[in-house]
């Protein structure tokens, strides 16, 4: 019965992502809208770091390898509310967003294997601009909304290949639906003009991966981990409209159509490289440092590339975090059974933004973020996992816009030790 019922919110955790709105950022404008890491609470509340980890009943969406080791069916279902604070030098604006971001089921394959399968976000598109201020220029006015995003189905494998190396591989489809709309409103003038830009965004990946871990004296355990992401391409398809309207009490009213054309683009992303290693002690703690590299997005055919305020560079991450669980068999004491989890996160996104309008003086986009987290153990196995992390993105230099965030993570991980027992008394 309860695998029923999980496999019905899987699929309710697949609609839902398909058509919440999970982003208010205004850095969402640029490509296929802000992007995400695939990292479970877990992960997110230790820096983003898991290339080198692996666990017997965590999940990581990092590295596949990772499954080799995973000992218990499991299954996690993650959400995030998103508290962010936008500046642009004079004046501030908070907006709160919360949303589903992932849904997985995974499970081991005999002693030496796993396998994992589920849906997570890709992207995320959620902006509202104006440009001017109209309380700068009263005379006109040019209006930048977008809405939608990409999401992911994936199934990944891992196996041990000996018992100190594993490897493992992952394949995923992305699809999604994104929006674009520039309105513009002259005072005098009786209508308005609007462009609107709808995109069907599909494609496919494929990641590889490996783990090497050695126990040392004293149950030390040391590890490594690496990935390689393929380069590959999202299609983009759809058709962009250009007409007039006006507005009444009842919204837009769409009048004469100037033109219509189809799209056809691509989402072209270059090969990803993930590097890291981690010191620990089974159960006890754990330290990790990862790196990870990107060279420069290219998009093709589709609305931002016709603008000169922003393009692409090479991005990186660099991530350090851990976590202490003081004594897992504790009777005397409940927190000594918490799982404590932190970490720290640079990372420049590899988007450069010129706010001066020139096409020549570009900003790069960065984000630094400060996470910590909780592993709270209930019965059989089963943890809820809550993750804090404050963080900021992108500088109030150049005209541009600095984000303060606050994001708050909570997951809920249950583990079945009968998936593939057959029952003889039902």
């Amino acid at each position: 019965m309860i695998r029923k019922i999980l496999v019905a919110l899987l699929l309710i955790i697949t609609t839902t992502l398909s058509a919440q709105r999970t982003n208010s950022s205004p850095y969402s404008f640029f490509g296929i809208g802000e992007e995400f890491n695939p990292l479970t609470v877990e992960q997110s509340s230790m820096g983003g770091i898991g290339v080198a980890f692996s666990h017997y009943k965590y999940l990581n969406f990092t590295n596949p390898a990772a499954l080799a080791d995973l000992r218990y069916t499991t299954y996690s279902f993650g959400m995030l509310n998103n508290d962010l604070t936008v500046d642009n030098g004079v004046a501030k604006q908070n907006v709160t967003s919360t949303s589903l971001s992932y849904g997985a089921i995974a499970f081991p394959i005999g002693k030496k294997a796993g396998f994992s399968v589920g849906i997570q976000p890709v992207s995320s598109v959620g902006y509202s601009l104006s440009d001017p201020d109209p309380d700068v220029d009263p005379t006109q006015i040019t209006v930048y909304s977008g809405s939608g995003g990409v999401n992911r189905f994936y199934g990944s494998f891992g196996i041990k290949v000996t018992k100190e190396f594993s490897l493992g591989i992952e394949g995923d489809f992305s699809f999604g639906n994104v929006d674009n709309n520039i309105t513009n409103q002259r005072i005098d003038v009786a209508l308005a003009t609007k462009y609107h830009e709808n995109l069907n965004v599909r494609g496919g990946s494929v990641k590889i991966g490996t783990q090497y871990q050695k126990e040392l004296k004293n149950k030390l355990t040391i590890n490594a981990g690496a990935t390689l992401k393929l380069g590959n391409s999202l299609n983009v398809t759809g058709n962009e409209y250009l007409y007039s309207l006006s507005f009444s009490g009842a919204g837009e009213i769409p009048r004469d159509t100037i033109s219509a054309t189809s799209i056809k683009g691509s989402y072209d992303l270059p090969m990803k490289t993930t590097l890291g290693f981690g010191l620990g002690k089974f159960d006890k703690w754990y330290a990790g440092f990862e790196y990870e590299n990107q060279n420069a997005i290219e998009n093709v055919g589709f609305l931002n590339n016709t603008t000169t305020a922003y393009k692409y560079g090479k991005s990186n991450r660099i991530s350090l975090g851990g976590f202490y669980l003081p004594k897992i068999n504790s009777i005397s004491s409940y927190w000594e059974r918490v799982t404590y989890r932190a970490g720290v996160r640079f990372q420049k996104t590899g988007l450069l933004v010129d706010g001066s309008g020139t096409g020549t003086n570009f900003n790069s986009i960065n984000d630094f973020g400060i996470s910590f987290g909780l592993g709270l153990p209930l019965k059989q196995l089963t943890n809820i996992n809550a993750g804090f992390e404050f963080g900021k993105r992108g500088t109030t230099n150049n005209n541009l816009l600095q984000e303060n965030y606050f994001n708050f993570r909570l997951s809920l991980s249950l583990t079945d030790i009968n998936w593939f027992i057959k029952r003889k008394i039902d």
